[in-house]
Formats: C-alpha cells, structure tokens, sequence
C-alpha cells in the first residue's frame, strides 16, 4: 500500500478548517434567525395593520351614522321646498349659452355669499363658508347630479354639499351674491364648466344648468382623535381639513 504523505493534513490545518465549519454553520444559523425574524416581523406588521383598519371602520360606520342622521333632519326641513324646483328642470338651446347668467328664484334673507374680488375680476379667495342643495341638468334636461336620493322619484336629500373653493368655475361665479335661504338657477357655458373634457355622464363642451338652493353650513360633526389619527395613517386624510 502506498501512502502519499504530502496530502496529510497537519493539526493546524485541522483547526483552521474546524474554524471555518464553525463560522459557516454561525452565518447559516443567522441567516435562518433573519429570515424567521423577518417574517415574524411582517407577520405582526400585518396583524396591527389589520387591527388598525378595523378599528377605523368601526370609528367611521359610527361617524357615517351620525353624518346620515344629520343629513335626515336637513332632509325633513328642506326637502319640500327643494323638491317643488324639481319641475324648473327644462330643456334649452345650447347653441344660446354664451355666458354665464343667473335668475334669483327666490332671494334669501341670510348672509350674502361674497368672495374676495380684485379690480379684474378674479377672486383672491372664494367664499365657501355655506351649504347648498342642487339640480344639475344638461341641454337635453338630463340630470347628471343633484342633492336627491333619487332623479325620479325623489323621497329626501342627500347630504348638502359644502362649500369648496375645487367647484367649477361657474359654479363660484353664479352663486356670488346670494344669500343663505335664496335659490338661484344658474346656466354656465361650457368654457366655465368642463370645457373640451368629457366628465362623467357630461360630454365634451356641455354648457350647464343648476339650481341651487343656499343655506346655513350644518354644524360639523365630532371627530374623535383616533379616527383622526387613524384617517391620517392608513389613508393620508383629514377629517377636520376637509
């Protein structure tokens, strides 16, 4: 039998490579504790997020309760009333709206919306501190939107719409001047509306009608801190900045 000496390996040797098995088998353990680690980590992450969206819809079915609540009440003080300028809704010529025009169908006895106006005519800050209730309708007497429950058979009003500095421009222009409890229709050429942009059910260069009726902004509603918090972590909004 023959031996090749030279491929023995010495104690040395023997240590080091020992050294190595040890730090490799150290590095595999850590990798296995990071991945475990990890994804216990995730793992809870998803847990508290899940926790956190739940709590937010329990938080938000309460504050849409109180909000629809609210909006009922409105609805039984002026959902008559609203409802009578149902019948107002009428074709017209659209070819014949040029500029923007108003009629006060009944002149409120309120405050008086009045937004900020430079010498040239343009508004440094709209005046968005009221509520209102509104028809909106097309040429053709299609309404597109309105402050009803439904378009045909209405029974009550939806939540007003708050005032917003975001509306069309026709639509800050043509309230100017009212006063809260006065109803005003108004009729916006497209230029002042969507213009050359189709929105919704509204095509391209539609000029527009609406009636719109003024009153007292509702009293806000409470908004817990948590909902507030939660509202600002899980969707980036604010239910006191609104």
């Amino acid at each position: 039998m023959i031996v090749n000496n030279d491929r023995k390996t010495t104690p040395k040797q023997r240590i080091i490579v020992a050294l190595i098995a040890i730090v490799l088998l150290g590095s595999t353990f850590a990798l296995y504790a990071g991945i475990v680690l990890g994804y216990k980590n995730t793992e809870n992450q998803q847990t508290i997020s899940t926790e956190k969206t739940n709590r937010f819809n329990e938080l938000y079915a309460d504050y849409q309760n109180r909000e629809d609540a609210q909006a009922r009440e409105l609805s039984k003080k002026y959902f008559d009333t609203f409802k009578a300028r149902r019948t107002d809704v009428k074709a017209f010529n659209a070819a014949g709206v040029n500029t923007l025009t108003t009629k006060d169908i009944v002149v409120g006895t309120g405050r008086e919306i009045k937004s900020n106006i430079d010498e040239n005519g343009k508004s440094e800050a709209w005046d968005t501190d009221y509520a209102a209730y509104y028809i909106g309708w097309l040429s053709d007497e299609t309404i597109f939107d309105s402050s009803f429950d439904s378009t045909e058979n209405p029974a009550e009003l939806k939540s007003p719409l708050t005032g917003s500095s975001s509306m069309i421009q026709g639509w800050l222009e043509g309230i100017e001047g009212m006063r809260i409890g006065g109803i005003r229709e108004i009729t916006i050429p497209a230029v002042l509306g969507y213009g050359d942009t189709a929105q919704g059910t509204i095509p391209a260069n539609s000029p527009l009608k609406f009636i719109v009726m003024m009153i007292e902004k509702p009293e806000a509603l409470e908004v817990s801190d948590e909902l507030e918090q939660l509202a600002n972590e899980l969707y980036g909004y604010s239910f006191r900045q609104q």
